[in-house]
């Protein structure tokens, strides 16, 4: 099967949900993939850094995969790409969870590059990941450049123009927030090639500089602020997407500060569900991150009436 189309918009990497007893909550990970696409999200990613990979075994990645995917189709979202992130530290093992993805239901992978022995990789070494991993990917491959995540490893525009000739690998999301090197790849690769910003605090600075949108984590928790800022800037409504921008990038700033344990302590304050972290990593401050949302999840709530 053909993977569903990307197209222009906010795309949301979900944090991973967990019983009180530490197993996947399948539920609400179905519950949330259902909220976002209401929301009008342009699809969603499981498995990013928001997602917590590294605290899965190989089966829960294949059963949050699987779930998001069951939940979009039976809820009338089967048009929703799903992609899912896979970025291991071998090139083997990468391959091995892309297959698994495809086999869950994803459309797209999406992986890190290595890092661990990052003293005695190459430029050649990174790319030749990249290359062997879409060579032997199902299903198309993004480029998840993020040095933070990464050990520092940061991918210069000139890596992913080289490796967005490969014809498997098809986007990239930047999360090291350099607009320089997002308009350098956008204006170099080939038509159909997605170049994505890696939060919503630069949706406009990603869309001026010729990307198509955001995968960001914030739209977790206020998806249909960060889906309106993309609209706004569309329809040529670019005063107005700049005043929302300022909201939703001062809502932003508290997931950038506080990691995917903010994101999941807002869903647990406004929706209800959200839980904490796996051990060790430790749980945000419910009411403290509540407040700090305050000004962006009213925007939201007034978006969500209309």
């Amino acid at each position: 099967m053909a993977p569903r189309p990307l197209t222009g918009g906010v795309y949301v990497p979900t944090v991973a949900f967990f019983l009180p007893n530490e197993e996947v909550d399948v539920a609400t990970v179905e519950k949330h993939a259902v909220y976002l696409a209401k929301a009008g999200v342009a699809g969603i990613v499981v498995q990013g850094s928001n997602g917590e990979a590294v605290h899965l075994d190989r089966e829960e990645r294949k059963l949050i995969a699987r779930a998001t995917r069951k939940a979009l189709d039976a809820n009338g979202f089967d048009k929703v790409p799903v992609i899912v992130g896979t970025g291991a530290q071998s090139t083997r093992e990468t391959i091995l969870y892309s297959k698994d993805a495809a086999e869950a239901g994803a459309d797209y992978v999406i992986a890190l590059p290595p890092s661990y022995y990052k003293g005695q990789d190459t430029v050649q070494s990174r790319r030749a990941y990249f290359t062997d991993v879409a060579d032997a990917s199902p299903v198309p491959v993004l480029i998840y450049n993020y040095p933070g995540a990464a050990n520092g490893v940061d991918l210069t525009s000139d890596d992913i123009i080289a490796l967005a000739q490969h014809p498997n690998i098809i986007g990239t999301k930047l999360t090291c927030a350099n607009t320089g090197k997002l308009a350098r790849i956008a204006a170099a690769v080939k038509p159909g090639f997605f170049t994505f910003g890696g939060s919503s605090d630069f949706t406009l600075p990603t869309l001026v500089a010729g990307g198509q949108g955001v995968i960001a984590g914030v739209a977790n928790v206020i998806p249909r602020a960060s889906v309106e800022v993309y609209k706004l800037y569309t329809a040529g409504k670019v005063a107005e997407a700049q005043k929302l921008q300022s909201v939703v990038a001062r809502a932003d700033w508290v997931t950038i500060q506080g990691g995917f344990p903010a994101v999941k302590a807002a869903l647990q304050a406004f929706n209800g569900y959200g839980g904490v972290p796996r051990r060790p990593t430790p749980a945000a401050d419910v009411a403290a991150t509540k407040e700090a949302f305050e000004e962006g999840w009213s925007v939201e709530t007034s978006l969500a009436k209309n």
